[in-house]
Parts: C-alpha cells; structure tokens; sequence
C-alpha cells in the first residue's frame, strides 16, 4: 500500500496564468549530488518516472497555502505548486523546506511577504525598469551607493532588483576595486562608505554574489572593507591575522587544487560569519540564512571529497600510528581528523553513516587508542573529541572492537582502560575533560542502547567483560582514598572525629563524585553484574566513608548511592546491609549535623521515610533494633516514630499468628485424640500398641509375614494411614534457648509417658527415621524410646 501522505499533485502555472497538471506522484526530499542540496523529488505513481527534481534554494519564497498546498517560483515566469492528498504530507515537506531555510514552520511563507501595493507597481512596470539604476562606480558616487543599498533592505522585491543590478556588468568587482584606490589614498571616509556597501550586500543574502564576493580574488578585499567599521577608532586587521597567524597546514599534501581552494573559502568564510561580522539583531537574523547555508554545502563537499580520497586517509592513519612520527606532526594530524570528524555533522544521516565505516575500516579506534595514552595534552584532548563523534554515532561499533582486544592486548591498554585512565588523570581543576569522558562510558554501558536486533547477546557479553577488565580500574580511586574499618579505628584513637578520606581535597572530591555517579548508574541498570560486585568488594562500607569528607556534595553523593541500592527492594542488598551496621555512619552523620536544616538532612531523611513507605520490613526491623534510642529524640519529623510504629505493628503480627497457630495445634491435638462413643477393648488397643512399635522395628526387621499380623488387617491399614497424616501435622516446638526440636506425638514414649525410665548407659542405636535437625537433646529422648519399647529389645538383641 503507497503512502497516501506523501501522494501529490505536480502544477506548472502556464503563459495564460493557468495552472496545468503535469501528474499524480510521490513526493520526498533528499540530498541530490548533482544539484549539491537538499532537493524535492517527485515520481511518478504510474511508472516511477521523475516529474520533478527541485533544489530548495535557501532564497526562494516558498508559499504554505489551504493546509495541503506548497507554491513557489522556479525562475522568472515559472511557478510550481504541489497539491497533497493529505495535510500531514504537506506538514512534513513544509517544516522540512523550512529547516533548509532556517525558517519557523509555523510561518506560512518563508519569505518576508510583500506589500500588495507595491507588488502591483512591481507588475505594472514595464520590462526595462525590472532592474535598479546604479550610480557609477567611482569614489565621489560612493556615498550614494551606500545610502542605496542600505535603503533596499526593508523591502524584498527591492533588494531582488538591487541583486540584479549588483551582478550585472561585473560591477560588484569595480566596487571592490574602489576599496584598493581608497586605501592607497587612506580616504577614511570612502572606506567607511564601502564598509556599509559590502554589509549591505552580505544581508541581500543572494548565494550568486557570494559566488563573486567569495571567489580568490575577491575575498580579501571584502575582508578588508569590513575592517573600517565607521564605530572603531583604529580599524581591525582581519587581512593580516588570515594571510601571516592562520597558517593552512597540509598533513598530508592536497594534489587536488579544487578541494584545497574549497578548504581556504570555507575557512575565510567561516571567519567573516563568526568574526567579523556583528551578531545580528531579531531582524536581521534571516539576512544571513544563505550565508548559512553556503558555509554547510561546502563543509558537505570538502567531506565527501576527502572520503572518496582513500590513498590519501590511508596515509594519514599510517602516520598517526607510526612510533617514528614526531609528536609536532601527530598533533596535526589528531586535529585534521577532529574538524574532518566536526564538518560531518553536517551530512545526511546516511552519508554519515558511510562515513564512519570508512573511518572504521581504516582503523580509526586502534589509532585512538595510541593517541589517547600520549603525554601530549593536545592530542589526548583532540583525541577525546574524535571518540566522542564515534560513541555518539555507533556505542555498539566502539563495543564490539573493546571486547575483541583481551585476546591481543593487556588490560592496561584496553581502550575503555585508557578512557578511565585519562578521565582519572584529568589536569584541569573544574575536570572538563573527565566530565566529557564520563559521558562517553555512561553511553557505552547503557543497556539501553544495547538492544541491537544484530546482536542479541551484546548486552550480557559487554557487561561480562566490563565487569572483568575495567570495573576495578574505575573503582581504584575510590578504594584509594577511602580508609578500610580496621585502618580507621587505629586512627579513631586519640581522636573525637576521624577523617578518613585521604586525600579531601577538591579536585578528588569531584573525581569521586563523577564515579560514584557512574556507579549509581549502574545500580540502577546492572543489576546482576553491580550487586555481586558490591559484595564482593564490600564496596557499599568503603562508600560510606565518603559521608565523613568536608565536602557535603560528596557525601550526598554516597549517599545518593545508597538509596539507590535501597530503592531496588532487593532482600540480598537488605541483608548485606544489616549484617554489615551500613546504616551507623548515616545515623552518624544525620546525627552530626545537629539541627541544621539542610539538603545532607533531608536526604537523610527522604532515606528513613523511603523505608518506611515501602514498609521494609527487614531494614525497619534492623534500625529500630539497634539505632532507635539514638533516634527517638528526633521530633521535628515523624519518620522515625513512624517507624516505630510499623516496627510495633509487625511484632503484633506476629503474635498474632503465633498464637493462631498454638490453637490450631490444640484443636488439632483434640481431634486426634477425641474417643470415638465405643470404646476399644484391652485386645484392640494392645494391638494398635503393638503396631506402632512394629513401625519403630522397621530398621532392623524390614519385612513380616503377614500370618503373624491379626486377621483385621484392613483396620490396621486404616488406622495406619490416619496415623501417618497425623505425623505431618506436627510443628516444631521451641526451646527456652530459642532453638527448635521437632518432636512426634506418636513415638512410644510419648503413648507410655508415666512408664518412661532413663538409662544414659544404653548405646544410642540407629532407627529408620531421621530428624530434619540433629540436636544432642534429642539423643537422650531417643533412648528413652528405645528402653520403653517392650519389641525392640528382644529384637536388637537377637
């Protein structure tokens, strides 16, 4: 089924100004090479023939009319209009016309409308007045150009009739021929007057007298007339700073000239839009918009032109590999390939997508390995910025080649290893770089972007190996600057308050708390791999000690990290929280800070009130247990009474079911044991004695003939089987030590209790069944069984 969206139809306006249908078709838009832009296309539905190939050009007045019909104007005299089937086609064309021109897609016209009165003079003038009548070029006529061209601006139809005759007769090039007499002459004034002319000229934003002003020999004598600023006092020297101090260094020589003269206009442009120029005003912004997008199509063509030069990447890879390339020309050749990576950006999705695998495919991230672990803070610096262009475009790229090097390399030199390395080591007191490169690894141990339907294991294998490799480098500092208990309580002594976060200088605190971001990240997304790192390490306890640094940013930070280890609701974090008193250096600290109304307090307390909302049950039991007579005075917040009450309420519970369960062990007592209304006669109940004691000789004497079993035996069977369901309803009875025993009702010494006699000289001999505990009471409660069974011991003794 076709798009119906992007189904339009094409019209040309005719000589008679009507409008001819020149077919149906689909519409799209993309990059054409031929036309070097953004372009629309439409093929036709019958054939797939092209019935349209335009290049949005960023002047053109592109008009949005009855919310499904986009007008404009080829050339002179040649209007086109595509008419959509649907609006939402047309919405998309439009905000996409609008984003090539750098225009709202709110507006319904991308260019300044026109005055109807003076459009209707416009069409009234006869062919001959189409163009504006320009003063001579020559130096006393200067002023007049000026006033001119400052004076068409306002209007559109006068700044195109003002283009026309600017292009006509080659006269832009007599202007600034003028600006080379006038500074010869030093005429202040004439060059004050050229300064306004060429201003003026750049804001008629016409890309085909850029071509003129922009070309070799005319941009520097346009850099030079925008120097005398008639607001300056002395005049800028923009010429000179271009010609001696912004030397072209060719890392590898250019043989082709037209991409080297595209390199120089795309730089000296550049220049003139970011320098030299004034930040232009609300009004002037649209003024520039072609300025804009010439500097983008040439940055487009220098890429292309440069990635279809293979020989030439190749040698630049080889020599910033190569050990013998001297650490000057490695330098220049790190930032080539930072502006090639930064001029990029201004391909199409899939061109820089092609892009990137061509660098790939050279060899791009082994380079950056090599260069990221120099000396040179430049390079390493440049470096940094090329791999952030590689993260952000293909994490899964960058993956794939980490997770191939343990087979070739040492850790040391891993490439995630020499990014936390450089991020460890960053010089810069604000850690600007390690900022960036911290970025970079959250992005490439996101599970979120793991999900590449090409790779379903990406996920579990990176995270194995980042877990092996690379973890115990990131937390290095960490355990580095942070004392363990038993070092710390040798320094408590003879001390009121220790400090055992070596060095708490700044620039650490800031380190540790870019990696314990880093680590909250992971809790909250690793789940597996970061908890049995934790406990392995005991890496929570040697966190906490951060809560104890001058700096409360850090210690909020460890905190921050605790929480989010809570926030899981995981019983094998609670339980490796209790056993470990985790929650004594965050009392402490809350209890430190006094009464001060803070944010380190009321994290604290979002903590505590966390707990207590999720009804924790284990944490609340654990902290009322042990912190709560250091708590109790807190009053200005109820979190603690109010875990307190939890704590009290669960205790309820549980006796509650306690006791529940000791009544229906009573009734359940009562009904086995409730007499039926007749009563077993002396043979009936010495037989059912008997049997019982047959079922404790069961492992000496595993089989009898059934000859010597009454003749009843189904009623034994009956009785043997209601015996049987009694034994599982046994419960274990505690002991005054705390302990538990299971006991069993219907074991021989309980049914001839008043009989029982000791004899501790008695072996203890092995039965059938074995307890679920083995306690040294249950010994002597055995052997009182055996003594008592009148079968067991003729038996044994046999």
């Amino acid at each position: 089924m076709s798009d119906t969206r992007r189904r339009v139809k094409v019209y040309t306006l005719n000589e008679d100004r009507q409008w001819d249908d020149r077919g149906t078709g689909h519409v799209s838009s993309t990059f054409v090479e031929r036309l070097k832009g953004i372009s629309l296309l439409v093929r036709a539905e019958s054939d797939g023939s092209l019935l349209l190939e335009s290049k949005i050009s960023p002047n053109t007045a592109y008009q949005k009319q009855q919310d499904t019909l986009i007008v404009w104007s080829e050339a002179e005299n040649y209007d086109l209009a595509l008419s959509f089937q649907e609006k939402a086609g047309c919405d998309e064309i439009w905000e996409k016309i609008c984003q090539v021109q750098g225009k709202d897609p709110a507006l319904e016209i991308t260019q300044d409308p026109i005055d109807e009165s003076e459009e209707e003079r416009f069409e009234e003038m006869p062919e001959t007045s189409h163009l504006v009548e320009l003063p001579p070029c020559e130096l006393a006529r200067l002023e007049e150009i000026a006033d001119l061209v400052t004076s068409v601006l306002s209007s559109p139809i006068r700044r195109e009739k003002l283009a026309l005759a600017l292009m006509s007769e080659g006269y832009m090039k007599k202007l600034l021929q003028l600006f080379q007499v006038c500074e010869d002459l030093d005429n202040r004034e004439g060059l004050h007057h050229l300064y306004e002319i060429v201003r003026g000229v750049l804001f008629l934003n016409k890309a085909a007298l850029f071509e003129v002003m922009f070309s070799d020999d005319c941009i520097m004598d346009v850099v030079g007339c925008l120097e005398y600023d008639p607001a300056l006092v002395q005049p800028k020297r923009h010429r000179e700073f271009l010609t001696k101090t912004a030397k072209f260094k060719e890392v590898i020589p250019i043989t082709d000239s037209e991409l080297r003269q595209k390199i120089h206009q795309t730089y000296r442009v550049q220049y003139i839009q970011d320098i030299i120029l004034p930040t232009p005003s609300v009004f002037e912004e649209n003024f520039l918009s072609t300025l804009t997008s010439f500097i983008f199509f040439n940055k487009v063509e220098i890429v292309s032109m440069l990635q279809e030069d293979e020989k030439f990447l190749t040698e630049v890879f080889a020599q910033l590999t190569d050990e013998a390339t001297e650490d000057g020309k490695r330098r220049e050749l790190v930032n080539f390939f930072k502006e090639f990576c930064a001029f990029s950006q201004t391909l199409q999705p899939q061109n820089r997508d092609a892009f990137f695998k061509t660098l790939a495919n050279l060899g791009i991230l082994p380079a950056l390995e090599i260069v990221m672990g120099m000396d040179d803070l430049q390079v390493r610096a440049a470096a940094t910025d090329i791999f952030s262009y590689l993260v952000e475009f293909s994490p899964s790229m960058v993956r794939e080649f980490v997770m191939q090097e343990p087979q070739q390399t040492d850790d040391d030199v891993l490439l995630i290893n020499v990014v936390i390395k450089q991020m460890i080591c960053d010089s810069d007191p604000e850690l600007g770089g390690a900022v960036q490169l911290m970025g970079l690894l959250r992005t490439l141990i996101d599970p979120e972007n793991m999900l590449t339907p090409t790779n379903k294991t990406e996920k579990t294998e990176f995270l194995s190996f980042f877990y092996k490799y690379c973890m115990q480098v990131l937390t290095a500092p960490l355990l580095a600057n942070t004392v363990d208990e038993k070092k710390s309580k040798a320094l408590q002594e003879g001390s009121t308050k220790i400090n055992p976060v070596c060095p708490d200088n700044f620039q650490t605190a800031q380190l540790l708390a870019l990696i314990l971001e880093l680590l909250t990240f992971c809790v909250e997304h690793h789940t597996y791999h970061i908890k049995t790192y934790i406990m392995n390490k005991d890496l929570l306890r040697r966190i906490l000690v951060l809560m104890n640094s001058k700096h409360t940013f850090l210690a909020l930070c460890a905190l921050r990290f605790m929480r989010r280890i809570i926030g899981q609701k995981d019983e094998y974090y609670n339980r490796y929280i209790i056993k470990g008193n985790l929650f004594e250096p965050v009392i402490n600290t809350l209890l430190d800070n006094g009464t001060r109304y803070n944010l380190l307090n009321s994290a604290i307390i979002e903590l505590f009130e966390f707990i207590k909302v999720e009804d924790v049950k284990s944490l609340i039991a654990h902290i009322i247990d042990n912190y709560y007579k250091a708590l109790e005075s807190i009053e200005y917040v109820q979190t603690f009474k109010g875990l307190k009450g939890r704590y009290e309420q669960e205790k309820d519970r549980q006796t509650l079911r306690l006791n529940r369960s000791v009544n229906l062990r009573s009734v359940l007592n009562a009904i086995r044991y409730r007499r039926d209304a007749r009563t077993l006669d002396e043979d009936e109940e010495m037989w059912f004695h008997e049997d019982e004691d047959d079922d404790e000789g069961e492992a000496v004497e595993k089989s009898r003939p059934e000859e010597e079993f009454p003749e009843s035996y189904g009623k034994y069977m009956e009785a043997k089987k209601v015996k049987e369901s009694d034994d599982k309803e046994n419960f274990p009875k505690q002991t005054p030590t705390g302990s538990f025993k299971f006991t069993f009702s219907h074991s021989a010494g309980a049914a001839n209790g008043a009989n029982a006699k000791s004899d501790a000289k008695k072996p203890h001999l092995p039965t059938a069944m074995v307890g679920l505990v083995d306690y040294p009471d249950d010994e002597d409660e055995e052997e009182e069984d055996e003594e008592q069974s009148p079968r067991k011991r003729p038996r044994l003794g046999s």
